[in-house]
This record gives structure tokens, sequence and C-alpha cells, in this order.
């Protein structure tokens, strides 16, 4: 009895034993996602403060002589360099240290930026320097993604990439409040400074992390061959769709809202940029209360992303035939906040969920390339559309976007492998 009793006593404390050093692990590793994960958003919110600048001052730009068609098309190419620029630098991305690729598209977008300002009055240069800067912040997610999820487990690279998208949805609200307190030329110049100062501070931390083994690289290797079959047995075709219809609203219809606001609600420009800021910063919460309603719903990815799309569907058809001022920015902001809902799903859990196949960078940034192309085709067509057929046809324009979401999200596959994770 008494050796028995010795023997359970010591396999109970093994067991304890290993269950401390299991907790101790999942600490540690938690910790280190938090370094890495805050790094990662404080970057990417610096990466989208650049990116809604342009958006936040048009009326400023509208009210100084520029024109929407001009500012229109600049947007576009922008789109257009960000998007070519996923594609190549995605692929790029998982060759090289994320150190190099992210700290390099900050500084490069920085330079970029400031220049902008002094060649706005030139719209062959000025096309050309904000293009650039377009393609310099295009070196950033796919980079970080794959450096998020190859060195954290993937509860956390849940979360860390939560916390940058996070970073992307309240950076709009940080234009916002710069192109509401500044002219539209140093808003341009505080955002530049801004960039500088990541790029820096960036380097540092991830030579650091570098060091102390939290970041290591090339722990997962893509196969020779078969990469494209590896992708459709992940569904990459349905989160390529989904990636394009969300592309346009998060972008493209966010960018065009303080105009929306400013003509066809008929708010001042101040006043507009004032409200963009705050709806927003509303939006940017999108991202904690689409993986509340995906861990509500049995982390069930599928659905989550068909409840969101019959949300944004439901709400830009109330945004259509509610004209109310105050009651119709409401609903076109809930209406945006379900599209990128939709988004989130795509971003915080789909991409991290390509961990093993090593190709997170290259899918990520051919997602991100087919998101902003499409972004920069709603611009083109959104710069004319709104003086031509009108706002309230472009309503109903997103509406239809969004019904072809819910068809393109309905669970075709049960067997789905990262339907539930």
């Amino acid at each position: 009895m008494y050796c028995l009793s010795s023997k359970r006593s010591v396999y109970l404390g093994n067991k304890s034993l290993r269950k401390k050093m299991d907790f101790v692990k999942l600490s540690h590793n938690a910790k280190n996602a938090v370094k890495i994960g805050s790094l990662c958003s404080v970057s990417y919110f610096a990466v989208y403060i650049a990116r809604n600048i342009l958006g936040a001052v048009t009326p400023q730009m509208v009210e100084a002589g520029f024109t929407e068609a001009y500012i229109g098309r600049m947007s576009s190419l922008f789109f257009v360099a960000y998007a070519v620029g996923q594609l190549i630098n995605g692929a790029i991305g998982d060759k090289i240290k994320a150190k190099y690729m992210i700290c390099a598209g900050l500084l490069g977008a920085s330079i970029m930026n400031f220049l902008f300002t002094q060649f706005a009055a030139t719209p062959a240069a000025a096309t050309v320097v904000y293009s650039l800067t377009g393609y310099f912040l295009s070196m950033i997610y796919g980079p970080m993604t794959k450096v998020v999820s190859e060195n954290t487990e993937p509860i956390h690279a849940t979360r860390c990439s939560l916390g940058y998208t996070f970073a992307s949805f309240f950076g709009s609200p940080g234009a916002g409040l710069l192109a509401a307190t500044l002219v539209w030329q140093s808003v341009f110049a505080v955002s530049s400074a801004v960039l500088a100062v990541m790029a820096v501070t960036g380097f540092l931390f991830f030579t650091t992390f570098e060091r102390q083994g939290i970041v290591k690289y090339g722990q997962y290797k893509a196969e020779k061959k078969g990469n494209v079959k590896v992708l459709l047995k992940h569904r990459i075709v349905k989160f390529a769709i989904i990636s394009i219809l969300t592309g346009v609203v998060r972008t493209s219809v966010v960018f065009w809202l303080p105009t929306y606001i400013n003509q066809y609600l008929g708010f001042s420009a101040k006043t507009a940029a004032s409200i963009f800021t705050v709806a927003t910063l509303v939006i940017s919460t999108t991202s904690f209360i689409a993986v509340f309603t995906y861990e509500k719903l049995g982390r069930d990815m599928d659905k989550t992303i068909l409840l969101m799309f019959t949300n944004a569907a439901v709400f830009f058809m109330l945004t259509f035939l509610v004209k109310l001022p105050a009651v119709n920015i409401i609903l076109i902001v809930v209406a945006i906040m379900s599209s990128n809902g939709a988004a989130s799903m795509l971003w915080s859990r789909y991409c991290p969920s390509l961990r093993d196949t090593g190709m997170v960078s290259s899918a990520t940034g051919f997602l991100d390339f087919l998101s902003y192309m499409s972004a920069a085709t709603a611009n083109l067509i959104f710069a004319d559309a709104a003086t031509t057929i009108g706002w309230g046809w472009l309503i109903l324009v997103w509406f239809g976007l969004m019904i072809v979401g819910v068809v393109i999200a309905l669970p075709y596959r049960k067997d789905s492998k990262i339907c539930k994770i």
C-alpha cells in the first residue's frame, strides 16, 4: 500500500509540476506576444494615419482649389501602387527579415509623405510621389503578419492581429483629428514625422527582440511544389472575394466619408472633419466586436462573416432610406462597421491560420493586393459617380456589394479545417 501510495504521490506531483511548467511557458509566450504585438500595433497605427490623411483633408483641399476628380485619381493611383506593392513585397517578405522590410517601408513613406506637400500643386509630380508613399507602406503588413504568426501561439497571434487591426481602424480618427485642428500641409508634415520616428524605434526594438530570442525567422518553410493547391485547400478563393468586397468599404467608402458628410448631408468642411473623427473612432472598435461575436458563435468564422455581411446590407439600405443627417451618419457608420467586421475575420483570423503553409506573407500580400486594387477601382468610379449619378445611387451600389458578400459567406463546406479554430 505504501509503495502504491508513494508512486501515486510521485505521479500526482509530476502532473502538478508539468501543469506549472506549462503555465510558466504559456505566461512567457504571452508576454513575448504582448511585446511583438504592441510594437506592430504602434507601427501600424502610424501607417494608417498616413493612409487616411488624404481622405481626411479632401474637404480642405477642395476649398483650396483642388478638384474631387484630381484627388480621386491621385488616391486611386496610391491604392494601385499599394496593391501592387503588397503583391511584390508580400512574396519578398517570406524571404527577408521583417525588421528590414517594415522599417524601410516606414522611412520611405515618411520621406514621400513630406515631399507630397512640396509638389501638391504639380499634378504629375504629386501623383508620382503620393503613389510611392503607397508602395513604401505596402512593405509592412505582410512581413508583420508573418513575424507575428511565426513567433506566437495561434491564440496569441489572433490577439496580436486584433491589436494592429484595431490600430488600423484607429488611424482614421487620428487622421481626422489632425485634419480638424491643422491645415492640410501641416497634417502631412506631422504624419511624416511620426513615420520617421517609428522607423527608427521599430528597428531598435526588433534588433533587441532578435537578440533576446523573442523574434526568430525561417521557422516555417513553404513547400517547393503545390503552393497553389495548399492555398486552395485553405479556401483562398472565397477569402479573396471577401477581401475585394470589404476592401471597397474599409478603404474607398471610408476615404470618401468626409466628402459624403460635407456634400450629401450638408455639413461644413471643418464640421465634416470633426464628425469623421468621431465616426472613425467608433469604427475603430469593430475588430473587438467582431472577435467577441466570433467567440460567442463558437469560433465559427463562416457564421461570423455571414452575420457581418448581412448586417452591412441591412444598414446600407437603411442609410439610403433615412435622410435625416444625424441618423444617416449613425446608419452608415454601423454599415461600415459591419463590413469591417468581416474584414477583421479575414485579417485577424484567416491570415494567421496559414502559418503552417510557410506562405503567410505571400498570401496576406496577395489578399491585400486584391483589397486595394478593388479600392483603387472603386475610388475612380466614386469620384465621378458622386457628381453624375449622385450619392444616393452610390449607397445602393454599396448595398449591392454587401449582398454579394452574403452569398459568398454562405458556408458551402461543413468540413473546413479553418471554419472553427
